[in-house]
Formats: C-alpha cells, sequence, structure tokens
C-alpha cells in the first residue's frame, strides 16, 4: 500500500541506505493518488450554466496543480521535511474543501449529471495506474481519499523530530504531538465519510473496478489507523503528564489496543483475498 512507518535513529539497526523515492516516515500512507485533467466544458457544456462549469472547472484544476506539486515532492526526501504540513498541504487541503460542496452539485439526488464526465486519476508511485470512471462519486471518492492523505502528510511533518537550539538536541515538540491528535481525527473523518456515505452510491460492477486504495477494507484500515496514531499521541501526552490519572492512561491504552488490532484483523483479509 506504501511506504512503512520507520523509528527515529533507532539503536542497534544497521541502515543500509535509504531507498530515493521515500523521505522520513513515521507515519504510514499510500502513495498519493492525484487528479487527471478533464473538460467539463465539453461534458457539461449543455446541461449547465457557463459559470458553473467554469467554476468546477478552476477548482478542479487548482486541486491538480496542488496535487501534482505535493506529489512531486513526496518523492523528493531532502525537501520533504520543509514542504509537508508546512502552506502546500494545507492549501491543498482547503483547494480540496472548496471543491467537494461544488462536486457534489453533481450527485444530487436525481441529478442527471453523475455520469457525464470521465473522470481520471493516478497513483503517484506509478504513473501507469490510471483511473478512468464516468461517475462523480468516484471523483468524490478520491477527494475524500486524498484529502485523509493530506491529513496524513501534515501529520507525518509534525512529527519529524526538530533542532530547537537549546543542546537538547532533535526532538517533536508537546505541541506539535498534541496538533497531530485533530489531524488524524480528521483523516479518520474523511475515510468513515468515504466508507459509510460514498462507497454505497457507486454500484457494485463500478466498485469491483476501484483501484486497490480505494477498495471498503483498505479504506477503513485506513480510518483505524488514525483513529489508532491520534490516541497513541494522547496516551505519550498523557504518560508525560504527572496530572493524568491511571484510569486515563489505561483508558487510552486499551482504545489504542483495539484499534491496531482491528487494523491488523483488516489487513489479514486483504492479504487471504489477494491470494
Amino acid at each position: 500500500m506504501g511506504c512503512g512507518a520507520s523509528k527515529w535513529k533507532d539503536p542497534g539497526v544497521v541502515r543500509r541506505g535509504r531507498p530515493r523515492s521515500v523521505g522520513e516516515v513515521v507515519v504510514f500512507l499510500p502513495g498519493l493518488r492525484v487528479p487527471r485533467t478533464v473538460d467539463f466544458p465539453q461534458s457539461l457544456g449543455d446541461h449547465l450554466d457557463t459559470s458553473t462549469v467554469e467554476r468546477l472547472s478552476a477548482l478542479r484544476a487548482t486541486v491538480v496543480t496542488m496535487a501534482m506539486q505535493e506529489s512531486a515532492m513526496a518523492l523528493k526526501p531532502r525537501r520533504r521535511t520543509t514542504r509537508h504540513g508546512g502552506s502546500g498541504t494545507a492549501n491543498l487541503l482547503q483547494a480540496l474543501e472548496e471543491y467537494l460542496p461544488v462536486l457534489l452539485g453533481l450527485v444530487k439526488e436525481s441529478s442527471d449529471l453523475r455520469n457525464k464526465v470521465q473522470f481520471v486519476w493516478a497513483n503517484q508511485e506509478d504513473d501507469s495506474e490510471e483511473t478512468s470512471m464516468a461517475d462523480a462519486w468516484y471523483e468524490v471518492l478520491s477527494v475524500l481519499h486524498l484529502m485523509a492523505m493530506v491529513c496524513f502528510l501534515q501529520a507525518n511533518s509534525l512529527l519529524l523530530p526538530r533542532s530547537y537550539g537549546d543542546g537538547q538536541g532533535p526532538r517533536v515538540s508537546e505541541e506539535s504531538r498534541r496538533a497531530t491528535v485533530d489531524v488524524f481525527l480528521k483523516a479518520a473523518g474523511y475515510l468513515d465519510c468515504a466508507v459509510n456515505q460514498v462507497l454505497p452510491q457507486i454500484p457494485p460492477e463500478k466498485r469491483r473496478a476501484l483501484p486497490v486504495d480505494l477498495v471498503e477494507g483498505n479504506l477503513k484500515a485506513l480510518s483505524l489507523q488514525g483513529l489508532g496514531q491520534g490516541v497513541d499521541m494522547q496516551l505519550g501526552l498523557a504518560i508525560d503528564n504527572p496530572k493524568a490519572t491511571l484510569a486515563v492512561k489505561r483508558r487510552l491504552a486499551c482504545e489504542m489496543v483495539k484499534y491496531w488490532q482491528q487494523v491488523f484483523l483488516l489487513s489479514l483479509r486483504s492479504i487471504f483475498k489477494g491470494l
């Protein structure tokens, strides 16, 4: 599915060189799926007013440009730490949030516009892996997935150790750890919406043609990962807080184990399905 999690300066582990296509990683996430350009005027010009078509085109063009930029940054390790989690991902997330409600106008109940546009997305790890589908719900699903992945990128950046010039060496600040809790929960929320609100809208024959990143089991596993890592951060903060009670720490620990156990079981099911 993508990069695996890595530990920071793990003593006793001999590193044999880092793959050039992977930067510093502390949060598991698949390769980004990025949208390809589509021609809204040609597909919708006879069905929608010009201003709406132009707005759709402009919003999606912005998403395409920003997603391609962030995808390129994800494959440049030396620059990753300065961009991901900063203005680049924040702007992309905002662009997606602005595009999504306008896109939903194409999937309103009884709308005859749903299947007018052929939407194309590709995985950054393999440009040849393109999935094209004439269904606006597929576009909504892809947008929600990308929003969640952008959140994971932001969390990854927040959790990279930094030097603060105080002689204590690189570390992750408490402020950054607290910030990741909201980011992880936001990612889990996007994915939960994708599973429970969007996937059921896509016909079974089209669901069977979805790329592996968008199948139900993987979306559920990533949503649970967001919840698990969010609780993981909360537990770490509670352990460092002398005022946190043992009952609070125990509750957080049990929640974390529950989420990761569910992720493990979903991953096993996916593996056996592929055999």
